[in-house]
C-alpha cells in the first residue's frame, strides 16, 4: 500500500506536467483546429534559451531574469511560428497540422544550430528540502510543481473568463463562423492562443528537464506524454487536458511498477487507441453547450 500510494503521488506530479503541456495543445486546437505537433520542439528550444542566458553562452545572468527574457523571446518565437502556418489556417486543417510538423523541425534544427547535440543540465533554483508525511516523500520540487501548475491554471482561467481576449477565444473556439461574421478578429485569437500556449510550454520545460536532461529531442519526447493527455481529455476541453494529464501520470507509473517500465511509448500508443475508439471526444470531454 505504501508504494500504491507513492506512485499514485508521483504520478499526480508527473501529471501536472503532461497536463501544463496538453494545455498548449488544446488551446490551439479550440482556436484554430490545428494539431500543433511543433509543440515539443518549441518547448525543447525555450529550455535551451533559458540554458543560454544561465550557462554563460548567451550571458551569465541570474535564473529569474534568464526565465523572464526567455518568456520575452518565446512570444516572439511563437508570433513566428504562428505567421509560418497562418496562411493555411483557412485553406485546410489537414494542411495546417502538416505544417507545424516543419515548424517542428524548424526549431529543433535550430536548437541543434546554436547549442548543439550534446546533453546539458539545467536545474531549477530550489532549495534541498525533503519530507515524510505519512508513506509518502515529498520534496521541494514535487511542491513547486504543484503549485506552479496550479498558478498556471488560475491565471489562464481569468485571463479566459475576465478578459475581452479570453471572450473572444471562447467565442471563435464555439462557432469560429459566426464570430467572424459578428467581427471578431480570428488571427488574434489564435495568436493569442499560440502565444499563451508557447509560455505554458517554456513554464512545463522548465519543472521537466530536472527530472531528466536536456537535448534536442528529450522535451520533445516528453511530450508526447502531454499528447495522450490532450487525446484523453479531449482536444475541445481545457479542464480535460488537466485531468487527461493527470490520468496519464498515475496510469504510467502504475504500469511501469506493476508490469514492466520498458514498454512506456507502448502503454501511451495503446492508451491513445483506445480512447480514440472508445471515447472519440475523449473522456473528460465536457458535455454540451459552451457559455461565451
Amino acid at each position: 500500500m505504501a508504494d500504491f500510494l507513492g506512485l499514485i503521488w508521483s504520478g499526480v506530479v508527473s501529471g501536472c506536467l503532461y497536463a501544463m503541456g496538453a494545455i498548449g495543445i488544446v488551446l490551439i486546437f479550440k482556436s484554430s483546429n490545428v494539431v500543433n505537433f511543433a509543440h515539443g520542439n518549441l518547448a525543447g528550444l525555450a529550455a535551451f534559451i533559458v540554458f543560454g542566458f544561465t550557462a554563460g553562452l548567451f550571458a551569465n545572468m541570474v535564473w529569474g531574469a534568464a526565465v523572464l527574457l526567455s518568456l520575452i523571446i518565446m512570444i516572439a518565437v511563437m508570433i513566428v511560428s504562428y505567421f509560418l502556418i497562418a496562411p493555411l489556417v483557412f485553406k485546410s486543417d489537414l494542411t495546417s497540422t502538416i505544417a507545424t510538423l516543419g515548424v517542428g523541425l524548424i526549431a529543433q534544427g535550430i536548437t541543434q544550430l546554436v547549442f548543439g547535440a550534446d546533453v546539458v543540465s539545467l536545474d531549477l533554483p530550489l532549495p534541498n528540502w525533503s519530507a515524510e508525511v505519512g508513506p509518502l516523500f515529498i520534496t521541494s520540487y514535487d511542491l513547486a510543481v504543484l503549485f506552479t501548475t496550479a498558478a498556471a491554471i488560475g491565471c489562464l482561467y481569468l485571463l479566459i473568463e475576465r478578459t475581452r481576449i479570453g471572450i473572444a477565444f471562447r467565442a471563435v473556439s464555439a462557432h469560429p463562423f459566426a464570430s467572424r461574421v459578428c467581427g471578431l478578429n480570428l488571427r488574434r485569437t489564435h495568436l493569442f492562443s499560440w502565444i499563451v500556449a508557447g509560455l505554458l510550454s517554456l513554464i512545463a520545460a522548465l519543472l521537466i528537464v530536472p527530472t531528466t536532461f536536456l537535448s534536442s529531442t528529450s522535451v520533445a519526447s516528453f511530450m508526447l506524454q502531454s499528447f495522450a493527455a490532450a487525446v484523453v481529455g479531449g482536444f475541445s476541453s481545457l479542464p480535460g487536458a488537466v485531468l487527461g494529464g493527470i490520468f496519464i501520470g498515475v496510469m504510467m507509473n502504475l504500469l511501469s511498477f506493476y508490469v514492466a517500465a520498458e514498454f512506456t511509448n507502448t502503454y501511451l500508443l495503446l492508451t491513445i487507441l483506445i480512447v480514440l475508439n472508445v471515447f472519440p471526444k475523449g473522456m473528460f470531454a465536457l458535455r454540451g453547450g459552451t457559455r461565451v
